[in-house]
């Protein structure tokens, strides 16, 4: 019924490593919540619930904690289902988790043979003799990136996180998602191992599209917390990046470069769980004491709210991987990965794949400064936006605890990587693949080197002591020398300085809007009050833009409304045509007959022609019938 293997004990950690700061900044949250008790019941099942998924031995076990831990969550984002944007949010996220849940539970349904209580060890055979693995694949995929959110599959996220208490946005960002890719690698290695090369090109495309497509929207977003839920998408496709190179090196018979890159992936695991559960605390902070997550209503916060400032900038930094952070390191693993594969020249589709995800890793680097520069300086820097801005104070004891436990794990995960690696190291060696960490660090914790042939060399060590040492000998030259200070107004080139003058979220990102007009399509609105008629004069103006995300213009609404017609359509052969409706019901379950033989059994084309001309024939004769 459980299983505590070296996989299930990583992922333990993890969860208790996000769950403990987590319980301290709830605690101290707790008093703006008004359905107490509800929250603490769901809030707890919910934590519960993830620890069952990633010990679980058998698939019933699993897909109960699954759901469970599916159903805890969606109950925490109606916690404060005050607005309808909340209730809303929390119908589209049970929509999409449920989703997912269908192809887990055929999935399972095939691997098992019906028998969900058979280990995992025993789905393997099974799988191995299934006609369409590629089939359990994409159930598979389908299954766990909808969890995770991978494109296109992701545009729950920017909804359910900021409708949901921040506690909670912290650990669906933080921690969930993690539990998600959990599975991949569970049943990955598990049941479909070995895989081939088109598996992990397929993961690699994905996770690269997932990467752009995710800054790409966090960087025209003024919702702080909608901000970091694209940033999750982007992080979710950093992973996948590593994950897809460590199934092409393991297909290739490159197990050396195969364990770094999962090391890669599973180190970025570790990494965006803390830092991105700091920026939804640290962003809670900011929504209660400003009541509001727009960001252009911020401005100046430094100055009331420091402890929540420094812990913000602390994982803004690491997020943005900038060196000597935790997230400069794994990132750079990943990057070391992907550059070890020049010597691949035996597949045309990696040809094109891996230099497609180096150039979306290091656009998606670029962009992800621009986007935290714009989330920390118009929120904490400048002159304050609003009255709520200016009278914002620091949050209380226990939330700073939590924000400032967080910001410790992230930096351990910085001074103590070797220490993480090794447990990593151990991992893959449970899980069949070689030993590297004595190649990553053959001069014990000094230094990190790629394995590959000609792999780069990074210290984050000498790095973290340099980034010390020159801010010290900066303070004491200031301190000796005596600088002299003086107050003076700004000078803003002729132009009264002011808190409208200053620079907008809006207007940061728009460079960056107009060159991918194509992906936002946004909605520009712009009002001003004329004096007296006069056009060019006026008293006030305002000016907005909406965008709403491509893939759910496109795929979802179409999709919805696609829905609607059929239903409707149904509704009325049931009502109406009460000879045709029987005889829908009557092909439908031939289709299912028939799909059934074609998934369980070899099947040649010449009998698939002939089942489907039969098909084609009874619709005609008992559905369609003759047209008059």
């Amino acid at each position: 019924m459980f299983q505590f293997d070296t996989l299930s004990l990583i992922f333990v950690a993890l969860i208790f490593l996000g769950a403990l700061p987590n319980l301290f900044y709830s605690s101290g949250y707790l008093p703006h919540i008004e359905r107490k008790s509800y929250y603490l019941v769901h809030y707890f099942a919910f934590i519960f619930s993830m620890l069952g998924v990633v010990v679980s031995a058998n698939a019933l076990v699993f897909l109960f904690f699954w759901e469970l831990m599916s159903l805890a969550s969606w109950q925490l984002i109606l916690t404060e289902p005050k607005e309808k944007s909340t209730i809303e949010a929390a119908r589209f996220y049970f929509f999409m988790t449920h989703f997912g849940f269908i192809f887990l539970l055929l999935f399972f349904l095939i691997v098992t043979n019906g028998d969900l209580e058979i280990g995992f060890a025993q789905m393997k055979s099974i799988a191995a003799t299934f006609t369409y693995p590629t089939m359990l694949f994409f159930f598979l995929i389908l299954g766990f990136l909808s969890k995770a959110g991978a494109v296109p599959v992701h545009v729950w996220l920017p909804y359910a996180h900021p409708a949901a208490p921040s506690p909670v946005s912290a650990l669906m960002s933080g921690v969930m998602l993690k539990v998600a890719l959990y599975g991949m690698f569970r049943f990955l290695f598990d049941v479909l191992y070995p895989w081939p090369l088109e598996w992990g090109t397929f993961i690699l495309i994905i996770g690269s599209i997932t990467a752009l497509v995710g800054i790409l929207y966090a960087m025209v977003e003024n919702d702080i917390k909608a901000l970091l839920a694209n940033s999750s998408i982007e992080n979710i496709g950093i992973i996948l990046i590593a994950f897809g190179m460590g199934m092409i090196f393991d297909t290739l018979k490159m197990p050396i470069l195969s364990t770094f890159s999962f090391m890669a992936a599973l180190f970025h695991i570790f990494n965006h769980m803390g830092f991105k559960s700091l920026l939804f605390m640290g962003a809670g902070a900011i929504l209660h004491q400003t009541h509001t997550k727009n960001i252009e209503k911020y401005g100046g916060l430094i100055k009331g709210m420091p402890v929540t400032a420094f812990t913000f900038l602390f994982a803004a930094i690491s997020i943005t991987a900038l060196p000597p952070s935790n997230g400069f390191l794994s990132e750079w693993m990943i990057f070391q990965s992907m550059l070890s594969s020049s010597n691949i020249t035996s597949d045309m589709s990696l040809k094109l794949a891996i230099p497609f995800a180096i150039f979306a890793l290091a656009m998606t680097g670029g962009l992800a400064i621009a986007t935290f520069i714009k989330a920390y300086g118009i929120s904490f820097l400048g002159l304050h936006r609003s009255t709520n801005a200016k009278h914002a104070k620091e949050v209380n004891v226990l939330m700073q605890a939590g924000m400032i436990l967080m910001a410790l794990y992230i930096a351990s995960l910085m001074l103590f990587a070797p220490v993480f690696l090794h447990y990593f190291d151990a991992l893959f060696i449970a899980m069949g693949l070689p030993s590297i960490y004595t190649q990553i660090f053959p001069q014990e914790i000094l230094s990190m080197h790629s394995v590959g042939v000609h792999g780069g060399v990074v210290s984050p060590l000498i790095l973290f002591a340099a980034l010390v040492g020159v801010t010290t000998l900066l303070v004491i030259g200031y301190k000796l020398l005596g600088v002299k200070e003086r107050m003076y107004h700004t000078w803003g080139c002729g132009y009264k300085t002011g808190a409208a003058t200053q620079y907008t979220s809006t207007g940061f990102s728009g460079v960056m809007r107009r060159f991918f007009n194509w992906l936002y399509q946004p909605e520009e609105h712009f009002c001003k009050q004329n004096l007296a008629g006069h056009a060019t004069k006026f008293s006030d103006a305002s000016y907005e833009v909406r965008i709403k995300p491509l893939f759910e213009r496109s795929i979802y609404e179409n999709a919805k409304k696609l829905t609607n017609v059929i239903s409707y359509w149904v509704y009325r052969l049931a009502h109406f045509e009460q000879t045709r409706y029987p005889a829908m019901i009557f092909n439908l379950m031939l289709f299912i007959l028939f799909s059934y033989r074609v998934f369980t059994h070899e099947v040649s084309w010449e009998s698939l022609m002939i089942e489907s001309a039969m098909m084609i024939i009874s619709i005609k004769i008992l559905v369609i019938g003759d047209k008059k």
